[in-house]
Order: structure tokens, then C-alpha cells, then sequence
């Protein structure tokens, strides 16, 4: 048995995020969690920290440390996706409010002390929001980025184009400043983005088999689903909707599942129409450093074995 690999995740809970921590939850062999770090993004960072320890109280993972992070980017006014997720961010399912606390230390610290303290090269950042928190850390510990094994992010489109705006995607459109730093610091980068995740759909015969589980995490995830699922159903008039966040667990767990190839993505931070679009140079015709590996495809059947496997463990 190899060591459980090192990962703290930074999330902005979101039914899909919630999908992802009890991926990472229901996996200990594979993944030690050293911690959660949370992020305004889907719903401001009271709502999102709040949503994590929900998330921990439901599969009965109470000793997990939650470190609040960024309350908005690190240059522009806070953008929230409340239309989607909610106005609580986690609607659809009733449960009570978390009795968890918040761990005192701030995100970044967080995120900086553990990197510096771990043996270099053993800690993978799995980032599911906006990278506001990772921004922050880089500017503030430029000399974490050598000592990180990997980030891997959902984040992100190219041939599928954006989700909030014509040409971004919610994550890097909500903090595209971050989104630079992060893309231009050196780190080992995996990302995840739509084209991969829009793969994903929550079929009816998907998230029935989750269903018959029969567990209350199980059962809450299917009423996190249902909920999540409306918006882009009546968008795209899918069967379901495209699950995101799990996808960094997943890759981590199985990257066999998924494709793709070394790029170099730029950040656009300028441009009325396009600010937040991640330029992925997929066929390497710009001459700039490869800084990514960017997934295209992805076995969605497996996937979604995985989860459901891994979902009935909870």
C-alpha cells in the first residue's frame, strides 16, 4: 500500500462541492485530508464555510479542521451564483445548522503554514471555487509554489466556451486576477474544465443508483442533485446537469478515467467581453511554455461508478 496522498481542499460549497468532499471523505486509503479551506464564490464565505460543516456533520466527519478563507477577490467586487446553487447555496435538502467550528487561523495561513511544514512535494492543493484563497497565499509565500506537488482545479473551458459569461467559466471569471497568479506560478497544474464536466450529467438513472444506497448522505445527495440539476436542465434541456467539482477528487482517485494534454493557458484580464477566459493554446501554435495539463475527456460510466461506490462507503 502506497501512503494516502496529502490534499487540502479548497471549496466554496455548492451541491457539487459537497458531491466532492464526500468523495474525498468516503476515500481514506487513497487521500489524507489535512483540511478544508472555504472561499466566497458560489455564495458568500459565511454561507460556504457554513455549507462545509454541514457537508462534514452529514457524513459524520466532525473532527475535520475548516479554515475560512477570502471574503472576495483579490481585486474586483465578489460575483455569486445564488441562481443556481440557491440562496443558501446548498438548497434542497433541509438539515440543521452546523455545530462545528471554524478553526481561528485564516485560510492562507493555513494553506502557507502547511505547505512550508510538510516535506516538499507532498501536498496537492484540490481547488473547487475561485482561487482567491491560492492568489492570496502566492503573494503573500512566493516560495510555497516550488514545494506543492500539484493543484489540481476545476476551472476553466476552451471548445465549450463559458457558463457565466459567453467565454468564462464561474470559478475563473469570479476571480480571474488569482486565476493568473496561479497559472503563472510554476506550480504543476491539472484542470478540470467544462468540456470535461459537462460530460458528467446526472441522468435519472444516475443519481437513481445513488438513491438506492439508502444512507442520509446518500439520500441528501440526491435531494442536492435534484435541485442543483433544474437550472441546467431548462439551459441546456439535458437529462440532468453537468456535475463539476467531484472531477478533482476523482482524477485523484483514478486518473485513468481521464484525457487530456500539456498546454499553455493564459488568463484574460482585460477584455469587456472575454475577462475571466482561460486561453487554452490546445494546439500549441503560440509558442508559449507549456504551464497545464488541461482533460478533454473523461469515462463518464466510470465516474460515476466511482462516486457511487465510494458514496455507499458514508
Amino acid at each position: 500500500m502506497t501512503e494516502p496522498r496529502k490534499i487540502i481542499i479548497d471549496t466554496d460549497p455548492g451541491q457539487d462541492d459537497a458531491a466532492a468532499l464526500m468523495l474525498a471523505f468516503a476515500s481514506p486509503d487513497e487521500l489524507e485530508l489535512l483540511g478544508i479551506t472555504t472561499v466566497a464564490g458560489n455564495v458568500p464565505l459565511t454561507m460556504t464555510s457554513r455549507n462545509a460543516r454541514i457537508v462534514c456533520e452529514l457524513c459524520g466527519e466532525t473532527d475535520r479542521k475548516v479554515f475560512e478563507g477570502a471574503d472576495r477577490p483579490m481585486v474586483r467586487p465578489l460575483v455569486t451564483a445564488e441562481h443556481v446553487h440557491g440562496k443558501t447555496g446548498l438548497d434542497g435538502a433541509v438539515l440543521p445548522e452546523p455545530t462545528m467550528k471554524v478553526q481561528e487561523q485564516h485560510a492562507v495561513d493555513f494553506i502557507i503554514d502547511t505547505i512550508r511544514n510538510e516535506p516538499t512535494g507532498t501536498v496537492t492543493l484540490c481547488t473547487l471555487g475561485p482561487l482567491t484563497n491560492i492568489g492570496l497565499a502566492l503573494q503573500k509565500a512566493p516560495d510555497i509554489a516550488p514545494r506543492v506537488k500539484e493543484l489540481v482545479m476545476m476551472g476553466g473551458g476552451f471548445f465549450e466556451g463559458g457558463n457565466i459569461t459567453p467565454a468564462a467559466e464561474f470559478n475563473i471569471y469570479v476571480d480571474p486576477d488569482a486565476a493568473a497568479a496561479v497559472f503563472g506560478s510554476g506550480i504543476r497544474i491539472t484542470m478540470m474544465p467544462l468540456d470535461v464536466t459537462h460530460q458528467l450529467m446526472t441522468t435519472k438513472a444516475r443519481v437513481a443508483r445513488i438513491a438506492e444506497i439508502g444512507t442520509k448522505p446518500a439520500k441528501v445527495m440526491v435531494e442536492w442533485l435534484e435541485f442543483f440539476e433544474r437550472f441546467d436542465e431548462e439551459k441546456y434541456g439535458s437529462d440532468g446537469g453537468p456535475l463539476h467539482d467531484p472531477t478533482v477528487i476523482a482524477y485523484l482517485l483514478k486518473p485513468e478515467l481521464f484525457s487530456g494534454r500539456l498546454c499553455n493557458v493564459e488568463i484574460e484580464l482585460q477584455s469587456e467581453l472575454t475577462v475571466g477566459m482561460t486561453v487554452v493554446d490546445w494546439w500549441r501554435v503560440s509558442g508559449r511554455t507549456t504551464n497545464a495539463t488541461v482533460m478533454r475527456n473523461v469515462d463518464a460510466d466510470g465516474f460515476f461508478d466511482l462516486l457511487t461506490e465510494r458514496f455507499a462507503r458514508l
